[in-house]
């Protein structure tokens, strides 16, 4: 008989709401963060926001600013600060890669998601180029005939 699968966390992942709707999305990168102890338990009860965070380059390293992982409820006093740097892992080909994206000009580095895999937090971090006014207003046009198109195709049936 096979094991049974453990449940899914109710939080298993966090999101960045507003990416897909201030960016366009290039290239997307899996990268590792090095976080603390209370900083996994955080993430691991969903107490953690993404909205505000990018990611820079600095000394050749891949840091992620501006996101705020809440204090761990139950941490003493070593607990980490919420809204301190944070180290991205990736490979130097793909650092590299990224630098010399950003370095061309007209794009940033967006973090999309944080979620575990396995027992490690990842964070999906994309190239991303800026949409204007007028291309978000096209993408929600074309969802609001997408959905006047999908309800006339289910009053049909």
């Amino acid at each position: 008989m096979a094991a049974k699968k453990k449940d899914t966390p109710r939080h298993s992942e966090i999101r960045n709401s507003k990416a897909l709707r201030d960016y366009f999305v290039d290239e997307r990168f899996e990268a590792g963060v090095q976080l603390r102890g209370t900083e996994v338990k955080s993430v691991r009860a969903g107490k953690a926001q993404i909205t505000d965070a990018v990611g820079k380059i600095e000394k050749g390293e891949l840091w992620m600013h501006g996101a705020h992982i809440e204090q761990y409820a139950f941490g003493n006093i070593h607990n980490h600060d919420s809204k301190r740097i944070r180290k991205l892992l990736l490979h130097r080909r793909h650092i590299d890669k990224i630098q010399h994206a950003l370095e061309a000009g007209g794009r940033a580095l967006v973090p999309l998601r944080m979620y575990f895999k396995e027992a490690l937090v990842k964070v999906e971090v994309a190239l991303c180029t800026g949409k204007k006014n007028f291309d978000k207003r096209d993408d929600l046009k074309k969802r609001a005939e997408q959905h006047d198109l999908d309800q006339a195709l289910k009053s049909r049936r």
